[in-house]
């Protein structure tokens, strides 16, 4: 009988695969040194906006995003495309710049990639970067009394699927695109600036999905206060108007199991919670005795930090 292929390659037989298929984190990690490792991951996506410069950008901030979730810095990256052969050129290659330029603001290097032919258009990268392994960003590491932080709003499916039904305001469409395209690197700085041991960054599973996963591998429980989560204003007009993705529905049904809500939380508001995100911030477990001076810290970097909940004993997700 042939084993699972994460048993088979599990970290505890591999002494320098240090983070594998055995633990749900966001990118693997392979020690070449004691204060080295090597980070690598890779993501791809069709387009969540209609304009394709932005969608290369967005996709390249979010393959990127991996790396800085584990407290790492990506240095190296490979293109990979899927395109339909009746694209036009101009708009194939506007997506090649924009995950170009994306890179090139991270520092990274682009030095090849693949393409294949698709019907529908798809990008992403496949990142390396290097970590300090002892100083790293695992789903583990939170512990009861820590704060809880995000580093970008919530909400991004909701205001995406508006525009694919043409229901979206062109000036929310460009401030959802903005947040989408920023890099997570002043974040990780941060993070790691502050020895935190506990980090994940929130994409297509939303808040609950990606918060449990990182409270469950921890062993502990997370209590969120709805009034504190930093939502773009406009996304409570589309949530009233249910437009949300279609992964949201899934999210609430798989992870709902797990949440406790507040008694009087309207349904357009608990979708939110489990609205996927393209692109999000980072989501921190911040010892409570660091909280005011990353705060702090956070401002004169002029990275938007906004404080959600904190770590509890227990299981699960409340939110008060």
């Amino acid at each position: 009988m042939l084993r699972p292929i994460k048993d088979v390659y599990a970290s505890q037989h591999f002494p320098d695969l240090l983070v594998g298929m055995d633990t749900p984190d966001d990118a693997a990690v392979w020690r070449i040194a004691e204060d080295r490792a090597i980070v690598m991951t890779t993501d791809f996506f069709t387009p969540v906006v209609d304009d394709p410069y932005h969608y290369g950008a967005i996709a390249a901030a979010n393959s990127l995003s991996d790396i800085y979730a584990m407290g790492g810095r990506p240095f190296l990256a490979l293109n990979i495309a899927a395109l339909p052969p009746d694209l036009p050129v101009d708009i194939s290659a506007e997506i090649v710049r924009g995950g170009a330029e994306k890179t090139r603001e991270a520092g990274v290097v682009i030095a090849g990639g693949h393409t294949i032919q698709d019907k529908e258009p798809k990008y992403g990268l496949v990142v390396l970067g290097f970590v300090d392994p002892r100083k790293m960003l695992t789903k583990d590491g939170a512990r009861p009394g820590d704060r809880l932080v995000l580093t970008k709003p919530l909400s991004f499916g909701v205001v995406t699927t508006a525009l694919k039904q043409q229901k979206a305001a062109p000036e929310d469409v460009a401030e959802v695109i903005e947040w989408m395209s920023r890099l997570n690197s002043k974040a990780a700085d941060l993070a790691v600036e502050f020895e935190l041991r506990a980090g994940t960054d929130i994409t297509g599973y939303s808040l609950m999905g990606h918060g449990l996963e990182m409270a469950n591998t921890s062993g502990t429980g997370f209590r969120l206060e709805f009034d504190r989560l930093p939502l773009l204003e406009s996304s409570k007009h589309y949530a009233e108007m249910g437009t949300f993705p279609g992964g949201a529905a899934n999210n609430r049904m798989y992870y709902g199991k797990s949440v406790t809500l507040s008694a009087g939380l309207a349904e357009p508001s608990e979708m939110l919670l489990y609205d996927p995100q393209t692109s999000g911030g980072l989501l921190l477990a911040v010892p409570a005795e660091k909280i005011n001076d990353f705060m702090q810290r956070a401002s004169e970097l002029e990275q938007p930090v906004w404080e959600i909940g904190e770590v509890i004993e227990g299981r699960g997700i409340e939110v008060v």
